[in-house]
């Protein structure tokens, strides 16, 4: 008979991990403490549960059908614990929304207008981090991302912020081996430099009506900063954005390939997730950054 309806959360919690995992090894990493602690504490609640949770075969664990059964409504309650606690601390500090940005368009884009946000909503405190990977909103703290791309992103909503002019771009040395090319479709035999989606050029081309163009190769990055510097290094044609390479195309550092031109699809997008879009404070950034000149 269970002694108490409720069991200690620390030997739930070391069920929970081992179960998760299949591994007390694993389990004792993620909690900190040694795998001889997560046995003793797996044992202390299968002596207040009166059942057998594991079974250990092979240097390994298996879930018992009393531990499958178990596990499911254990990790449910682990899961409305977390949310309860994220909504309470949202609750605590609800005057600030977490802002994640790329460096160029916080620099160039929104610092420019920051002061406008904070004349219309004086109640909202934007927190604002520079990022160029993916927000990971689940685990980063971010309620608001703005990412340049293709708009395109699973499970959140995307809204269309701005386009920048895009400019091809590539080291003298490059150009002095290469050739100057006299039309778009010449830069297709260059060496190329991607973001990091790896998107840009095939747009760039269909843009400017090469529509044959294989997929091009080269390396990837996912900061602006570190494709500008592989394209300095001569690594290959860059795309960029005119206003951020203008400084290094009138010092002789790097040739233009092209004109500046906008690539309507290839912008920069507003994104959360789904579940945030009636939340009051992402709903006012998102009216206000939709609606600023």
């Amino acid at each position: 008979m269970i002694r108490e309806p409720v069991p200690p959360l620390k030997p739930l919690r070391a069920f929970e991990a081992a179960a998760r995992h299949l591994s007390v090894k694993a389990a004792a990493e993620e909690l900190c403490v040694t795998p001889g602690a997560v046995s003793q504490l797996v044992r202390q609640l299968e002596e207040h549960l009166g059942v057998k949770l594991f079974e250990r075969v092979n240097r390994g664990i298996l879930l018992t059908q009393a531990g499958r059964d178990y596990l499911p409504p254990v990790r449910n309650a682990f899961r409305q614990i977390a949310q309860a606690t994220q909504r309470l601390a949202a609750s605590a500090d609800a005057g600030t929304l977490t802002l994640s940005v790329t460096p160029f368009f916080a620099s160039a884009w929104l610092m420019p207008r920051l002061q406008r946000f904070r004349d219309a909503h004086p109640g909202i405190d934007l927190h604002i981090v520079t990022s160029t990977a993916l927000a990971d909103f689940a685990r980063d703290g971010v309620d608001v991302a703005v990412r340049h791309g293709a708009g395109r992103y699973p499970g959140l909503r995307s809204y269309r912020v701005a386009s920048v002019e895009i400019v091809p771009v590539a080291a003298p040395a490059l150009v002095e081996r290469l050739g100057l090319p006299s039309s778009p479709a010449d830069l297709a035999r260059w060496p190329h430099v991607h973001d990091a989606d790896r998107k840009g050029w095939s747009l760039w081309f269909q843009a400017n009506g090469v529509d044959d163009v294989a997929l091009p190769r080269g390396p990837s990055f996912d900061d602006a900063s570190l494709l500008l510097a592989a394209v300095l290094a001569g690594q290959g044609a860059g795309l960029l954005p005119a206003a951020m390479v203008a400084h290094e195309v009138d010092a002789g550092r790097l040739v233009s390939l092209a004109k500046p031109a906008h690539m309507e699809t290839f912008a920069y997008y507003l994104v959360y997730p789904e579940a945030r879009q009636d939340n009051p404070k992402v709903a006012a950034l998102r009216d206000w950054i939709l609606a600023v000149d």
